[in-house]
């Protein structure tokens, strides 16, 4: 590949991905990447306003043959390994805006975990804890 990522595009994409892994976006996923976009340190400096064409360019990429392969290329040549952990944080995270999480979603998150090289046990962590921040109280 040659294109690169700036790192907040790269975590964009990765949201995007998830999102979009069962060929639409709900509201509740859409919520979920503004808010990380607008709460998180690792978004300090990105304008908010930049999200929509970054997300649109993303999924152009997914529109091509092997799309999803190459944004996961792309956007593991942008990260740093640390980077690539809070991006597979980021994408469970936008998974479980939607409760249960559907298959799709589930083989797009095994395919970035494996691409970003995410390794079990740091991705079982994850997973534990996006769960649990996740926790839905009876009504």
């Amino acid at each position: 590949m040659t294109a690169t990522l700036n790192p907040h595009s790269a975590l964009i994409y990765v949201m995007v991905v998830v999102s979009a892994a069962d060929a639409r976006m709900s509201d509740a996923e859409l919520h979920a990447i503004g808010d990380s976009v607008r709460l998180l340190p690792a978004f300090r400096g990105f304008r908010d306003d930049k999200i929509i064409p970054v997300a649109r360019e993303c999924a152009a990429i997914l529109q091509e043959r092997e799309g999803l392969e190459a944004v996961i290329g792309l956007v593991k040549e942008s990260l740093t390994p640390s980077l690539r952990e809070t991006a597979y944080a980021l994408a469970l995270d936008v998974a479980l805006a939607e409760s249960p999480v559907l298959p799709e979603e589930n083989r797009v998150l095994q395919r970035l975990r494996t691409g970003l090289e995410v390794d079990r046990l740091t991705a079982a962590a994850l997973e534990k804890a996006a769960i649990v921040r996740h926790a839905r109280i009876p009504v």
